[in-house]
């Protein structure tokens, strides 16, 4: 080897190696959406400079194909996407509900995506009844338009690390946010924090796939114990405003003040969050690409954590249908988006999965399972009507998830992928994958088919594109 060669090589060696490029900041889109029967309006609130973008750099293009809406944003100068992303939101699940026939409400809601180089535009897209997304609003962003809020995210002295596996470009970072704890409980949210994590990284898909996550708690006492339960007669103005009985369902727990929840989470890193109510009462919520929810200290906690946490992080659908919902039901059965269901027996989206063998549709208990269901959503009205101690209502949802488990275990196709009659709150014409999953009783694990659609979002956040 030449001098020259072996000087190249000694430099190659002392030299540091290159240091990654610096993350864009992370730019966040506030605006106000209104909807009702007859139209949907959408208009600009503000433009917000947050801290370094967390995403994925090699992964900007949204492959998934998942959500009610989905939002591009394309360089002005020369038409090309530069990022997107599909999700849900409150809105537009309130659309689907009774009140939405009658009236009109308004929504504040935000985007969030790495700063563009220069101006670009925001194409905001919604699922059609063809599936397909359609152009629905579209406004212009400039990162040097003198109007953007340049104020930055607030400070991170509150923020700490649950679990921290490495920089948040190659992670998936999720962050937990309590409502309802006083400054006194702060060691409480602490350990609450931790356990809702152990929780989640102790159900498959995730227990294998902990080395990808980023875990991130924010501190943000509130004056007064618990969260607001306006239907028990308990109001609270908690630091991030979270609620029970939204659109008029009792446990459904979500949090309407957009604007403050994006301001506290702004001081970390974060692709997905998950807020923690700090109370006993049976509660959660969940919504695509915008948060879950959860009560703190319920005896199912560990499952409405994870069920929830389906529904926000890969779009999973609910495939119960006896419990009362906040939904109108309709005779149209459309393909719905969430790789969990479909209307079509004979060719269910994940065909490929299914089990050698297996008739489609699939025989499954369903005569033995709804008489069940009869007796006990009886009994669980008639607890809450009453208002009975929740130790009542944990009983029952003990005893329901036994003969539950032991009745779906039965028969010849009980482990089976296939195409089970009965999901998205539809006895008739709608089919999950197997007879039973999170998605569909309070049971352990999730089904073949939601454990595939979850790693595959995680590998969004957190591998390079497929070729």
């Amino acid at each position: 080897m030449s001098r020259a060669a072996l000087f190249l090589l000694a430099l190659a060696v002392l030299a540091p190696p290159p240091s990654p490029a610096e993350a864009p900041a992370t730019l966040r889109l506030d605006y106000f959406h209104t909807a009702g029967a007859d139209e949907e309006l959408f208009a600009l609130d503000a433009v917000v400079l947050e801290g370094p973008w967390p995403g994925n750099p090699d992964r900007p293009l949204d492959d998934l194909d998942l959500g009610k809406y989905r939002f591009e944003v394309v360089d002005r100068a020369t038409n090309r996407a530069l990022y997107s992303r599909g999700f849900a939101s409150i809105c537009g699940e309130w659309e689907v509900t009774g009140e939405a026939r009658r009236a009109h409400r308004t929504f504040h809601e935000s985007l969030r995506f790495p700063e563009p180089e220069g101006p670009a535009y925001v194409v905001l897209k919604k699922r059609g009844g063809d599936g397909l997304f359609h152009e629905v609003w579209s406004v212009a962003v400039d990162p040097a338009d003198p109007t953007v809020d340049r104020t930055g995210p607030p400070p991170a002295d509150h923020v700490w690390a649950v679990l921290e596996s490495g920089p948040p470009a190659s992670k998936v970072d999720l962050l937990l946010m309590g409502d309802g704890y006083t400054a006194e409980e702060m060691e409480k949210w602490h350990r609450d924090a931790r356990r809702m994590a152990d929780l989640l990284f102790a159900t498959s898909p995730f227990k294998e796939r902990r080395d990808d996550f980023n875990v991130w708690a924010i501190d943000t006492p509130s004056r007064l114990t618990g969260v607001a339960r306006p239907s028990d007669g308990v109001h609270r103005r908690s630091a991030l405003r979270v609620t029970y009985d939204a659109f008029g369902s009792e446990r459904y727990v979500l949090a309407f003040d957009n604007r403050r929840l994006r301001e506290v989470a702004a001081a970390a890193p974060y692709d997905f969050m998950v807020l923690v109510a700090n109370g006993r009462k049976y509660g959660g919520g969940g919504i695509f690409n915008l948060y879950a929810t959860v009560a703190s200290d319920n005896a199912f906690t560990p499952y409405v954590l994870v069920h929830e946490f389906g529904h926000h992080f890969a779009g999973l659908a609910d495939e119960y249908y006896t419990s009362d919902v906040a939904y109108e039901s309709t005779s149209a059965r459309p393909e719905p988006w969430e790789l969990n269901a479909t209307a079509s027996a004979t060719s269910p989206k994940w065909r490929d999965l299914v089990t050698p063998g297996t008739p489609l549709p699939t025989p499954w208990e369903k005569q033995a399972f709804e008489e069940a269901q009869e007796e006990i959503q009886a009994r669980r009205r008639e607890i809450r009507a009453a208002g009975r101690p929740e130790e009542e209502m944990e009983a029952l949802f003990h005893d329901e998830q036994k003969r539950m488990d032991a009745l779906l275990a039965r028969g010849d196709y009980a482990e089976a992928v296939g195409a089970f009659e009965g999901a998205m709150y539809e006895a008739r014409g709608y089919y999950r994958p197997q007879a039973n999953c999170m998605m569909f009783t309070r049971t352990s694990r999730f089904c073949a088919v939601c454990r595939h659609a979850l790693e595959r979002v995680i590998d969004l956040y957190t591998r390079p594109a497929p070729d």
